[in-house]
């Protein structure tokens, strides 16, 4: 596999501080209740979201749960449409009616964004069938969290995928915690790609998520093989730097615990291995931060300003 190019490097980094400053900024318009609903963020997570993304093919899928901010960004949804989605305004990604767990875009081939845990999975399935139904060249690459492993969805759509040999990556984001439940509290077998064997799939690897270029060149193998094989199951070790939601006390875990993790900031590490391998990068780094902060600011000041949704908007493209 070739080696990325500088500019698709600073390119990476740029979204991993997008991520970063879109969702502290998130958080902040939550606390003032501009922000309704629940909120689920992705800090820390943000390596695995841009090298999974970076990974995928132009017409490859990708569908993920309720922690998909990041995922839209990198998918190159518009910052301020985004964040219109987040306030409910009328120019969101959705029209303001699915918020911060809902957020799609059919033309990226990003399909959510979706609230109930693991409730997507089947989905990715029917995806990836009707690309092999049609012998397409596509592959769905499917992201859930580690809770979602214990649930019937998980099952049934993993061992559908091993009878078709549907083109699926499940990648499961293990972030220690499903809620405040820590992985090895539920389950028996913690290495949770291992569960691979039981289905009679690939059991890919269990990748450092915290290290954007070593997710993408595991996600970037997973899908060259899923396209000529079949399903494949990995694991992506991340953390996140935050609750499980807005408003979670996290009495599960210490501050000790997060500092030790922090000091492994995905974003820093990244900054580090730029600043060795190429000379005079920092100022280029610290003016993507500049932009960055002027594009959460822009973003923040269109959804603010943006329409409420009217009656007919909440009451169109409702078919259920």
């Amino acid at each position: 596999m070739a080696a990325p190019k500088k500019d698709t490097l600073i390119d990476w980094y740029r979204q991993m501080v997008l991520i970063r400053r879109f969702e502290e900024k998130c958080a902040e318009l939550y606390q003032q209740g501009k922000i309704g609903g629940f909120l689920h963020l992705y800090i820390g997570q943000e390596a695995t979201g841009v090298g999974v993304v970076s990974a995928l093919r132009d017409h490859d899928h990708i569908i993920t749960a309720y922690r998909d901010h990041g995922i839209a960004l990198a998918k190159g949804m518009e910052p301020r449409r985004v964040m219109a989605e987040m306030l409910g305004k009328r120019t969101g990604t959705s029209g303001g009616k699915g918020g911060s767990m809902h957020l799609a875009d059919r033309e990226k081939r990003f399909w959510g964004g979706h609230g109930i845990v693991g409730g997507h999975l089947p989905l990715a399935a029917g995806i990836a069938l009707k690309a092999r139904y049609l012998e397409q060249d596509e592959v769905v690459v499917a992201l859930m969290g580690d809770g979602a492993t214990n649930i019937g969805y998980f099952h049934e759509s993993l061992n559908l995928s091993a009878v078709w040999d549907l083109p699926v990556v499940w990648l499961i984001e293990n972030n220690g915690y499903g809620m405040g439940t820590a992985v090895e509290r539920a389950s028996g077998q913690p290495e949770l790609v291992k569960r691979a064997i039981a289905y009679g799939m690939r059991e890919g690897p269990r990748v450092d998520g915290m290290d954007v270029l070593a997710v993408h060149e595991a996600v970037s193998e997973a899908i060259a093989y899923a396209a000529k094989h079949g399903p494949i199951l990995m694991e992506s070790l991340t953390y996140r730097f935050e609750g499980h939601s807005m408003g979670d006390p996290q009495r599960y875990r210490s501050k000790d615990e997060v500092a030790r993790y922090a000091e492994g900031d995905p974003i820093g590490h990244f900054r580090t291995y730029l600043d060795g391998k190429f000379k005079n990068v920092l100022p280029e780094l610290d003016e993507i931060e500049r932009e960055v902060q002027a594009t959460i600011a822009e973003a923040v000041e269109f959804a603010e300003n943006s329409p409420e949704p009217t009656y007919e908007d909440l009451v169109s493209f409702v078919y259920a």
